[in-house]
């Protein structure tokens, strides 16, 4: 008898019954994505190594390594930075010395959107959400005492990337490093910018020309180093589901493929120094294969759409954050086990770093504690839960590979949908991205309202507290030093080299050569952020943000 048949008629004979006995707890079930929940999944007829392959191999369904975290674990990461360079650089040897493995840069609003510390737009926020840097000097203190060849630096930045890059690679020579020892990614991602989270600075057209000179310098210059964190996170973040955070990270993934080929750059000359950003949600079933869907499609893209021949090219390897969005400043304690779920989920879909959030970032910058109980639960989960292991745990998972199936298959349909509309621009300047996760958002907050989703602690199982917890504050005296340190390094490089270089980088901006070394001279010579984006931006405009009907 068949499986099918067989299933047939257990569900007759047993399930159905049952279901009349005892009613289920909901008419119909489904993931966040609406994908159809079935009662139990059945093998599948497929192509094994078509659609799963083997680890290491194409389409790297299993994973990019061959033996994934049995040779070594995900680098352990932790999100961190505030208040000054020195307040930030403190924490970074903390985290170190409590064995985390990679350092991860958040940075201020001010310096995200391209603005000095005594400019009059960052009034108020330096320092509030994450390290203000300036100067290469504020890059050097930030990174007192750390080896730059001995560290992988993950830097969330993105309209003045290519700055505070350069600004690393100043600082690395500065300790005798070379830049060929590098390794890290810099987020550099406008178009998500765009779309989710508004730090852009520049229009698109300039925007991508920074992006491609980055693949283009550190092709040459900083091979380890992964240009581009093309991020998922903060689509996810805005209220996206997880098909909508494939499909359209992976739509802006093309677009910068090809603004790079555009250039005259090969494909497989970067195609292996791309890297991307995922959310990690609640729903452990749907993120596993959300994952594993994702590197099967950039595989067939970057093997089938764009001819890459390297099969480095084809590899999709991702960092992880647990999301933000699902913490609740209700009952912190259980955002704990939240972020030990998405954990779980991020290292059974085969993450390549992670980090963790603390369990009181709903309410104010996480504490010394708070951080480590977050990164002890990426520990614990690679040293005592056994998961790591085995190369694949939840591979031929029948629910598993059926959600991968779906996932793809939703998410294929979105790209086809955004390449009829000319790309990823095109979309995003259309507000298709921005509509559609929109109305994802207002979804699931019709749920929680009307109790359709259940948030624990916050629309059901709620509790009157009084929350006893340590909080982090940030000293309002950084922004008064932070202009103090800016007056005293204008007043003492040379005002000469500066203007020299300041009228070079005006020029440069006119033309079409890579920007790269000119911002690394212009650095090195303590020419700062804003001085810099000041000349960009009277040569190429702020973007702003069109409105929709």
């Amino acid at each position: 008898m068949s499986v099918e048949s067989e299933y047939k008629r257990w569900e007759e004979a047993v399930l159905k019954p049952a279901i009349t006995k005892n009613a289920e707890r909901k008419k119909e079930f489904s993931t966040p994505s609406a994908i159809p929940v079935p009662d139990i999944q059945i093998p599948q007829p497929s192509d094994y190594e078509e659609q799963l392959g083997f680890p290491g191999e194409f389409p790297f369904t299993r994973g990019v390594q061959p033996n994934m975290y049995r040779g070594r674990f995900w680098t352990m990461r932790q999100y961190a930075g505030y208040a000054s360079a020195e307040e930030s650089n403190k924490r970074y040897r903390y985290l170190l010395q409590q064995g985390q493995t990679g350092l991860s840069v958040a940075f201020d609003l001010p310096t995200q959107i391209g603005y000095d510390a005594d400019h009059p737009m960052a009034l108020g926020e330096v320092g509030k959400v994450g390290v203000s840097i300036s100067s290469m000097k504020d890059m050097e203190s930030l990174f007192n005492e750390i080896p730059l060849d001995q560290v992988s630096t993950s830097m969330t930045i993105n309209a003045p990337a290519s700055i505070l890059l350069a600004m690393y690679i100043a600082v690395a020579r500065k300790q005798g490093v070379a830049s060929n020892a590098l390794r890290g990614t810099i987020q550099n991602d406008i178009l998500k910018e765009y779309v989710a989270r508004g730090t852009y600075i520049f229009p698109p057209a300039p925007s991508m020309r920074l992006i491609t000179d980055v693949f283009e310098f550190c092709t040459r210059e900083v091979p380890k180093w992964n240009t581009i964190s093309i991020s998922g996170y903060h689509i996810r973040e805005a209220g996206s589901t997880a098909v909508q955070e494939v499909a359209f990270t992976l739509a802006n993934g093309i677009a910068y493929v090809q603004a790079a080929l555009k250039a005259g750059m090969e494909i497989d000359s970067f195609a292996s120094q791309l890297s991307f950003f995922f959310n990690a949600h609640n729903n452990f079933l749907e993120e596993v294969a959300k994952f594993r869907a994702a590197r099967r499609m950039w595989a067939r893209i970057m093997r089938e759409r764009f001819g890459a021949k390297d099969p480095k090219s084809w590899q999709l390897r991702f960092h992880t954050q647990t999301a933000g969005s699902t913490l609740t400043a209700q009952q912190p304690e259980n955002n704990v086990v939240r972020v030990t779920l998405q954990a779980l989920a991020a290292v059974m879909g085969g993450t390549q770093s992670l980090h963790t959030n603390s369990m009181d970032e709903a309410l104010w910058l996480p504490t010394e504690k708070s951080v480590r109980v977050a990164l002890r639960t990426q520990q614990i989960i690679a040293y005592e839960s056994g998961v790591a292991d085995t190369v694949d745990p939840l591979a031929g998972s029948y629910m598993i590979e059926y959600l991968t199936d779906e996932i793809e298959k939703r998410a294929t349909d979105y790209i086809t949908k955004i390449d009829d509309m000319g790309g990823a621009l095109s979309a995003i300047e259309a507000g298709y991205m921005q509509n559609e996760i929109q109305e994802a958002a207002y979804q699931y907050q019709r749920a929680l309202e009307t109790k359709d989703a259940t948030l624990v602690g916050v629309n059901a199982f709620q509790v009157n507290e009084k929350l006893e917890m340590d909080r982090l504050k940030v000293d309002p005296s950084i922004e008064a030093n932070q202009k103090k340190r800016l007056a005293e390094l204008r007043a003492k490089r040379d005002a000469g080299k500066v203007s020299e270089l300041l009228t070079n980088l005006e020029k440069a901006a006119h033309g079409t050569d890579s920007l790269m070394p000119l911002f690394v001279e212009c650095v090195a010579n303590d020419i700062t952020l804003g001085e810099i984006t000041g000349v960009l931006r009277q040569v190429w405009g702020e973007y702003h943000a069109p409105s929709w009907g």
